[in-house]
């Protein structure tokens, strides 16, 4: 499918620029927000550095070289192949010395650290991650400055990349496929599916309601996030204690993660959600019906320890994000950003 054009928050942006012609226009580094305890414990967390390398694969190099199963291999999260990352993975190796580091090594890949611990790494968990990008072609003229000190201070719509949706949005075309009965047998693909759904639903609602200016407005049973976690709660009544916090920022409005459990939406909030999730009515029910837990997100995500510079022929900017959400959404508030790694095999 053709995905939605999503309402930009500054307007939209004049300048073009291109991320990624080289891997080191790409650095993302992984705060696990703790470390590994040091104990006698079965786990190895190991901390390394990729160069041009996926998750996924380097979670298989990291079995292979332990002599273990895939299963006893995690990470908390992936990371861009077309990148230099640092991430943690965790591997069982129960009641046996760990093998020679070094033989983990390539030119592609660093060991950083080791140290045992006495739980596994487990998906999400994680604090969050900072960026540090070279974006060439821009030029820091008042505009761009301008949006970069608005982010700052107001930060951005907290949408899923496009990346979520596959390419030309073909993560949404299986996703309908899946609901209309079309087996899928690998997990993991099936997962991809579900969750691109989601993302769909809640990147359109947050859309309406910057298009509809309510991003600043509060409406009656809307639901907040906690600013800095992933807790949701629906105020009783929306008083001058709930105001204020919303005006510092200490609770973000929020939006949904479609799934069959109650929504925590209620009253001009639940009628102003329900209308935009209809319009996708066919995905809304098979995320039910699949099971998943409706969830919420929060619908701004503010970049911490923002700076930026002019940098050879383009702008270098350093931020970091809570865990989830994605430095492509921080961008497209700036210009409009060709990603070079698309184009390469």
């Amino acid at each position: 499918m053709t995905l939605p054009i999503w309402q930009y928050f500054y307007s939209k942006p004049t300048q073009q620029g291109k991320l990624r012609v080289k891997n080191s226009d790409f650095k993302v580094f992984e705060n696990l927000g703790y470390e590994a305890d040091g104990s006698e414990g079965e786990h190895l967390f190991i901390e390394i550095e990729k160069n041009g390398l996926n998750t996924a694969y380097v979670a298989k190099l990291i079995a292979r070289w332990a002599n273990v199963t895939a299963r006893d291999v995690s990470y908390a999260g992936k990371k861009d192949r077309h990148a230099i990352t640092r991430q943690h993975f965790s591997v069982q190796i129960p009641g046996k010395q760990s093998p020679d580091l070094a033989l983990l090594e390539s030119e592609q890949l660093t060991v950083l650290s080791a140290k045992r611990h006495s739980k596994k790494l487990r998906t999400g968990a994680l604090k969050g991650n900072r960026f540090e990008l070279f974006i060439q072609g821009l030029t820091l003229d008042s505009d761009l400055t301008d949006r970069l000190e608005r982010i700052k201070v107001s930060g951005v719509p907290n949408y899923f990349g496009e990346q979520r949706f596959g390419f030309d949005g073909e993560n949404i075309d299986r996703a309908r496929a899946l609901f209309g009965g079309e087996k899928v047998k690998n997990r993991d693909l099936r997962s991809i599916y579900l969750s691109s759904a989601r993302s769909l639903l809640f990147n359109n609602v947050v859309s309406e309601r910057l298009q509809q200016k309510l991003d600043d407005k509060i409406l009656s049973g809307d639901a907040f996030i906690l600013n800095g976690s992933k807790a949701a709660f629906t105020p009783p009544v929306i008083d001058d204690v709930i105001r204020e916090r919303f005006a510092a920022k200490d609770i973000i409005l929020s939006a949904p993660l479609w799934g069959n459990t109650k929504n925590a939406m209620v009253d001009d909030a639940l009628a102003f959600e329900s209308l935009i999730i209809e319009q996708d009515a066919d995905l809304a029910r098979g995320l039910e019906n699949f099971g998943l837990k409706h969830e919420r997100r929060a619908l701004f995500v503010y970049p911490g320890e923002l700076t930026w510079k002019s940098q050879d022929d383009g702008v270098a900017l350093s931020f970091s994000l809570p865990a989830g959400s994605y430095a492509t959404s921080v961008l497209r508030e700036l210009a409009i950003i060709e990603d070079a790694s698309t184009k390469q095999a």
